[in-house]
């Protein structure tokens, strides 16, 4: 009988298990994906993905695997605050940070987005500034810390890798989860779902059985924008990076994943693939030109909605493959297609192939009018017009678990079952997952049951 069973190897899981190794219990971890060293997807190499769970997303340290990028704020990356309060929040990401630093994530500089001059500026063209602290490890960085948290936890708690639970069964003071394929059941006191956004099917169909209603699903789509690298000078002369939102009528649209310097590549999620930037820290040589995804957040009464509204745009746009649709911004402003042709004198590089033609066509309006009205003020903003030649791909997509009702210790209706991370629908980043992680083991080790 294990005391805690944590499902899932993400960095909410992560962080739980590293605060609760503090006291001697006995502790599982349990997930569906390949430890950090055996995670490779031939996506990486230019190669189809035939992975059952793709490698890109499951496994020890989940989507931490990739960026690494720690952004300290309660203004955007989820809701903690909601659950602890806005001081205690910050607090706990602080704890992150700290952590981060003791296995060797103090290598990336952290730096702040704050500009007040700029904030003022903003808000005179229309937007609002969100602004945070950014601890940015990179993908080999991140990976290196946490192959070295896991040689620590390791020591102290059981892991089982490739590993699914196909059922949790609650009993009147612990609980069996059945595993698949295997004939023997594993018994643990308290349970922890930390299984992130690539495990919402799993975890929807876990709380059917266990009678956790779910809420509102949130879905952002956006149009992945690529400029002339030089385009926003004058708004990231002390930044590396900032972080806009401009509130339309009815819809607000904010900035993501800002790259100078970096390239647009493809991502493959949920069975679709969509435009995504990477950051020029992760590849060998930078470009001349700067992206960034402007997303739209819409906002769905079950999980099932979200994908269907998701798959019938983007899976359109996909056409069974991995197409994407590109369109220069002058052209659509005169509303007409581009083509290669168009494209042959183009100024700016574009570091994606892709399908030209007409957004207009093939995107909702919602979506072609945000980047309309976010690019009309961020020309007064700028004082300068934006380029022609800027690129707009269709499109990029941003998924969120299902809300679930939780105490302040994201405990659920179901005694001794917690749900941690961006499966619980309240945190949308690393440093709110990994936050919520570290709170709920800390709660957990107050407990006299313990």
């Amino acid at each position: 009988m294990y005391d805690i069973t944590i499902i899932g190897a993400g960095v909410s899981g992560i962080f739980a298990a590293h605060t609760l190794i503090q006291k001697d219990l006995r502790i599982l971890m349990i997930d569906i994906g390949k430890r950090l060293e055996e995670r490779d997807c031939p996506l990486d190499r230019g190669e189809s993905c035939h992975c059952d769970s793709c490698a890109k997303y499951v496994g020890f340290g989940g989507l931490g695997k990739s960026e690494g990028k720690y952004n300290y704020t309660n203004d955007f990356g989820g809701d903690l605050e909601s659950k602890v309060g806005y001081d205690f929040a910050l607090k706990l990401m602080e704890e992150v940070d700290h952590t981060l630093c003791q296995y060797g994530g103090d290598q990336a500089v952290m730096y702040s987005t704050e500009n007040p001059s700029l904030v003022r500026k903003a808000k005179k063209a229309g937007f609002e500034i969100l602004s945070t602290k950014v601890r940015h490890l990179g993908t080999r960085l991140s990976e290196s810390v946490l192959q070295r948290m896991f040689e620590r936890l390791k020591t102290t708690m059981d892991f089982r890798f490739q590993t699914e639970v196909s059922r949790i069964h609650k009993k009147d003071d612990y609980f069996e989860l059945i595993i698949s394929g295997d004939s023997k059941s594993i018994f643990s006191k308290k349970v922890i779902l930390a299984t992130g956004r690539s495990g919402n099917e799993w975890l929807s169909d876990q709380c059917a059985s266990l009678g956790i209603l779910q809420n509102l699903t949130r879905v952002d789509l956006g149009i992945r924008v690529e400029m002339p690298g030089n385009q926003l000078d004058s708004i990231l002369q002390d930044s590396f990076e900032t972080k806009l939102q401009y509130v339309g009528e009815g819809f607000t649209a904010t900035t993501y994943c800002m790259n100078p310097k970096g390239r647009i590549i493809r991502k493959y999620q949920d069975g679709l693939v969509m435009a995504d930037g990477q950051n020029y820290r992760e590849q060998v040589n930078g470009s001349s030109n700067l992206n960034f995804t402007l997303f739209v957040p819409r906002y769905f009464s079950t999980l099932q909605e979200a994908n269907q509204y998701v798959h019938s745009i983007i899976g359109a746009i996909n056409q069974g493959g991995d197409r994407i649709l590109a369109q220069r911004f002058g052209d659509l402003q005169e509303n007409r297609a581009t083509s290669a042709t168009t494209m042959s004198h183009n100024r700016v590089t574009p570091t994606l192939s892709a399908d030209y033609g007409s957004l207009r066509q093939e995107v909702p309006d919602l979506y072609i009018q945000s980047v309309q009205l976010f690019f009309d003020s961020l020309e007064k903003l700028l004082e300068q017009p934006i380029d022609e030649d800027t690129l707009l791909y269709a499109l990029d997509g941003k998924f969120y678990s299902p809300r679930i009702k939780t105490d302040t210790r994201f405990e659920t209706e179901v005694s001794h079952l917690y749900v941690i991370g961006d499966c619980s629908g309240i945190t949308h980043s690393l440093s709110q997952a990994a936050a919520s992680g570290i709170h709920v083991g800390k709660s957990l080790l107050q407990e006299k049951t313990l």
